[in-house]
């Protein structure tokens, strides 16, 4: 019998050694001072359901997949990056400006502790994406990123500089519907941490922000290769179990623990 996993309802992981921390859309405060902030906008969440089994490795070490209904999932997020300040500085202007791309996993540590664990950023900044997988070893890339509206609709495209068959076109329509106590939405995105591997361990980095404002959302069509990039090349070809908009939020780091 193969590894078992347990998810968002349960209070300890599979050995019984700790309390998952509960799922909510209000962020705990930051200890210590802010090292960062930025300001996400125009997001597009889109999410696949995907075996646990099929995640497990691609996570850091001491991680394990974070289960939602029975399900772990994978994330692909387009959403403008602007207003972004280090240790108290002004907005940084034209590198800290750019429309980024990722793909996404959920995991846990051992402290029960939930965060994000990226598969990839794509980024139109090289400076940024330079100085991203210097500090936290995260996986960006150098791409051509962009954001425009069609009438109703946001089109996001990114092509990688150094690979261009690694792409992708997302095309999204917010609809005016709120969402309201979806607790599959929470998981996807009430996120106050990414998890990371530095100097030979992981580490997590926390962030916080004020509430998601989330509305539903169409996705209109795909056009992708990330997905597949990152291992699962079906994903794209098949309808998402999720699609989310929001207009964005304010969001601060704290201190790497």
């Amino acid at each position: 019998m193969g590894q078992q996993w347990r998810g968002s309802g349960d209070d300890v992981s599979a050995e019984g050694e700790f309390l998952l921390q509960p799922i909510s859309t209000f962020a705990p405060p930051l200890s210590g001072s802010v090292v960062a902030s930025q300001r996400w906008s125009d997001l597009t969440f889109v999410h696949w359901r995907v075996e646990p089994e099929r995640v497990a490795p691609l996570l850091p070490a001491g991680i394990r997949p974070d289960i939602h209904a029975g399900s772990s999932w994978i994330g692909l997020i387009p959403f403008r990056l602007d207003k972004a300040t280090l240790w108290g500085s002004p907005a940084i202007a034209h590198f800290g400006d750019f429309v980024e791309i990722n793909v996404r996993l959920y995991g846990v540590d051992d402290h029960g502790r939930r965060g994000v664990v990226f598969v990839s950023l794509e980024a139109s900044r090289v400076v940024a994406v330079l100085a991203a997988r210097a500090a936290f070893s995260l996986p960006y890339h150098w791409a051509r990123t962009t954001l425009v509206r069609e009438g109703d609709a946001i089109v996001y495209e990114s092509s990688r500089l150094l690979s261009r068959d690694i792409s992708s076109r997302v095309v999204a329509r917010p609809t005016m519907v709120p969402v309201q106590d979806d607790p599959t939405a929470a998981f996807l995105t009430a996120r106050w941490g990414l998890f990371a591997r530095r100097a030979g361990r992981t580490i997590l980095l926390p962030n916080s922000h004020e509430p998601w404002p989330l509305v539903h959302a169409t996705l209109v069509s795909i056009d992708d290769t990330l997905l597949a990039r990152a291992g699962f090349p079906e994903l794209a070809a098949r309808t998402p179990d999720s699609v989310l908009y929001s207009s964005g939020v304010t969001t601060r780091f704290g201190r790497a623990q």
